[in-house]
Formats: structure tokens, sequence, C-alpha cells
């Protein structure tokens, strides 16, 4: 039989100097790494651990908490509520992803080249971003207000409706409403996740295509969208993920009317937290709100990954 040969590992084998500078370098990368990882820790993993542990009793805001295990977990297959919240904010994260990435990428192509007055527009663009959802909420409420507000007195003079309407009354132009806010306010934000993709494809590439008579629509298809295709999934992640979370919108501005039938699922556990103060079950409902965002999350991954690096 042959003997084995074991090959020595690459520390052991350095000189003992370099081993020390090696530990060196690694204590002081730790080091700068260290206070963001005492962020995460102390408002992510903390949190979520306790959210964890909440979900698993009956955690009154006044009292002492008891034991009951999954029994939340059991309880919230039968909440009727919940799962009409959770199809509701399915149905908003829909039409608001469609919204958000379709004006994103026509804003980012609008502006991605230089051209005359194209920093006016981007900072244009992008200036709704910086105003918080609650005032943006509190803006579009009064505008849609159906008497002291902009939109129903403007619509009754452009002879779009007969007399004033109150948007806010009625499901569909409720749910439209606010879903038109949200574009508004955001879409900036996607236009710069979006345009900073656009301005790094080569512009060999289109120029190319240009001259073998590729049309405007070949050329976005075949080359514009594979090479922003990083890109696109990073804003469609945080899209998907932050309209799965709307709150402040519907809270403020329809407080979940009419009839309660624009009650979001983070609104629904605001509802059985703070309100009915079933902190336990509230926890039980965030930690399954939590589980679908990472299932989707890892789905759009997965459809959106290179090929180059799915192998």
């Amino acid at each position: 039989m042959s003997a084995i040969v074991t090959q020595p590992s690459l520390s052991a084998s350095l000189p003992r100097p370099r081993r020390r500078a090696r530990r060196r370098r690694n204590w002081a990368g730790l080091l700068y790494v260290a206070p963001a990882l005492a962020l995460v820790l102390a408002f992510f993993l903390v949190p979520l651990g306790m959210t964890a542990w909440m979900s698993l009793h009956n955690w009154p805001l006044i009292g002492l908490p008891r034991w009951i295990g999954v029994a939340n977990y059991k309880a919230l297959w039968n909440d009727r509520n919940f799962w009409n919240a959770l199809l509701f904010t399915a149905r908003y994260t829909a039409a608001a992803t469609v919204g958000l990435l379709g004006v994103g990428l026509l804003l980012a192509l609008l502006v991605e080249k230089p051209r005359r007055f194209v920093g006016a527009y981007r900072t244009a663009f992008f200036l709704p971003v910086v105003i918080g959802f609650a005032s943006a909420s509190l803006l579009w409420a009064w505008l849609s207000n159906v008497d002291s507000g902009l939109f129903s007195p403007l619509a009754e003079r452009l002879g779009l409706t007969a007399g004033r309407v109150n948007i806010l009354a009625t499901l569909g132009p409720a749910f439209w409403s606010v879903t038109a806010m949200v574009i508004w306010k955001m879409a900036g934000f996607y236009m710069v996740i979006l345009m900073s993709g656009l301005q790094a494809i080569p512009p060999d590439y289109t120029e190319a295509a240009r001259i073998d008579g590729a049309s405007a629509l070949q050329r976005f298809r075949f080359i514009t969208m594979p090479l922003v295709r990083r890109p696109f999934a990073l804003a469609l992640i945080l899209c998907v993920s932050g309209s799965m979370l709307a709150f402040d919108q519907f809270y403020i501005i329809l407080a979940g009317g009419p009839q309660n039938r624009t009650i979001t699922a983070v609104y629904w556990i605001f509802n059985q937290s703070f309100v009915s103060f079933r902190l336990g079950y509230g926890a039980a409902l965030s930690m399954v709100l939590l589980a679908i965002l990472l299932v989707l999350s890892v789905i759009q991954l997965r459809l959106l990954r290179d090929r180059e690096d799915a192998r």
C-alpha cells in the first residue's frame, strides 16, 4: 500500500512572523466590522429572538406572560381577518410593484443620459422620496378630502364627475388613490437604482446593435434588460418587501376603511398587538409575515439570478 501524504495547511506552512501578521490582520478586520455586528445584534437579532420567544406565550400588556407553546400559531390559521389582510396586502404589493418599477424604469431611461436640465429633472423626480411616509400620507389625505381637498373639486371642474365625489369612500378609488400616492413618492428611489444599472452598460453594446440594424425595442429587450438584471432584482426585492410591510398610508389616509377592507397585514398585527393588547399573538403574526418575506425574497433571487451564478 502506498503511503498517504498529507498536505500541511497554508497557515502551518507559513513562517511564524507571517502567521502573526496574518492573525493581526484578521483581528484588525474583526475590530473594523465589530460596530456593524453590534448594531445587527442589538437592533435585529436580539429583537428577533425576543419576538420569537413572545410568540410562544400569552403575553398581555399588564401582567405576567404565560407559556402556551404554538397555540398562537394554531390560532392564526383560523384568523380569517389575518388571511383577508394578507390577501389585500398581496393585491396591493402586485399593483405597487408594477407601478413603481414601471414608472421608475421610465424615469431612469428619461434621465440616464446627460442632456440639458437633466440634473433638475433628477432632483425633481427624487424629491418626493425625502418626504416621510406619514407626512406624504397626511398631504394626500388632505388633497383627497371631498370638501377642502383638491382632487374632487378639480375632477368636477374638468367634467370628469357629476359633482364632488369622495374617492376615499369606495374601495376601488381609495385603493388606487393610495397606490398612486406611493408611486408618486417612491418612484424616484427606484429610478436611482435602475439608472445606476443603465449607466453601467457600455455604450459600445448599444452602438454595435444600432449599426447591425436593431430597433430601439430590440436593443431594450436583448441588451438593456439583461444587463440591468441585478439592479432590477435589487429594486424588485426592495419593492416587494416594502409593499408587504405597508402600514402608514393605509392607517393615516383610510384608517382601514371603507368597511375595514383596506387593512394590511402589518395593520392587523398593529391592531392585535397595541389595540387588543395581544402581544404574543401579534408576535406570532410577525414571525409568519417574516417567513413569507424570506420565501418571496429567495424565490425572486432564484428567478432573477444570472446564468453564471446558477452554475
